[in-house]
């Protein structure tokens, strides 16, 4: 009889644990899904703001930042741009992801600085000041001069191009491309002869710059000459050029 007793006390309490976990499941279950639920309402990003981005919109950058839903919940994203791999996305140099509120998020962008783009083997080679090729790419970016004239045999992306001829041109090609910018002169290309003469192609207009003596004092008269040469064919001949007088002659073509 005590028998008996003990082992129905026994199942009773072996109920009674049971019925204790359950509940203890379904509270922990009804717990995750309200804290599921704060989350995804007051934590998911609903305004993004981008800062220094040229190449890419606004709209671009804020898709690469957050792809996936999952990317949209500020908590997961703060995370992520914490701890996690940051994959390389085409001329960024790099971007700061700030979480300025559960809602909201700030983009800054660092733009690799392109001083130029050269074509090999039918893609376009993006370079730095230092001739460091920066990205490879099937697309031609507005604004980036095309350069030829450069001679080399391979590359390598994140290496400098082995050219052939001095390695200073590219200091040279960044300093022409500042100064076309700050007169906003834009041209078609850019070509360095093999003893570092530099042409540049507008139109129909070749502006032969000689070598880069007087660079800085040539590309500024030049930007009052060329309204006189639009749609003209020839060549603009500014070798002479020191800034003083009017030493340059143009040929019919």
């Amino acid at each position: 009889m005590d028998s008996a007793i003990l082992k129905q006390n026994e199942i009773v309490e072996e109920d009674n644990r049971a019925l204790k976990l359950a509940l203890l499941l379904m509270s922990l279950f009804a717990l995750l899904c309200v804290l599921v639920l704060v989350i995804k309402m007051y934590f998911t990003i609903t305004t993004v703001e981008v800062i220094g981005n040229e190449h890419y919109t606004t709209e671009e950058i804020a898709s690469m930042v957050c792809s996936t839903q999952l990317e949209k919940n500020s908590i997961f994203l703060y995370l992520k741009n914490r701890f996690g791999h940051r994959e390389k996305i085409p001329f960024v140099e790099e971007m700061d992801v700030d979480i300025v509120s559960p809602t909201e998020v700030k983009i800054t962008v660092y733009e690799k600085a392109l001083a130029g783009y050269v074509e090999y083997l039918g893609r376009y080679l993006y370079f730095d000041r230092d001739g460091i090729v920066v990205e490879s790419s099937l697309d031609r970016i507005e604004g980036v001069p095309f350069v030829t004239g450069l001679k080399f045999d391979h590359m390598a992306l994140y290496e400098p191009l082995p050219l052939e001829n001095n390695q200073d041109v590219f200091k040279l090609i960044l300093n022409i491309t500042q100064l076309l910018t700050k007169y906003e002169i834009g041209i078609d290309r850019i070509y360095f002869g093999t003893d570092q003469t530099i042409t540049l192609r507008i139109g129909g207009v070749d502006v032969l710059l000689g070598n880069s003596d007087y660079i800085d004092e040539k590309i500024g008269r030049l930007r009052f000459l060329l309204p006189k040469l639009r749609g003209r064919k020839g060549e603009l001949h500014m070798e002479s050029y020191t800034g003083e007088g009017d030493k340059f002659t143009f040929e019919v073509e």
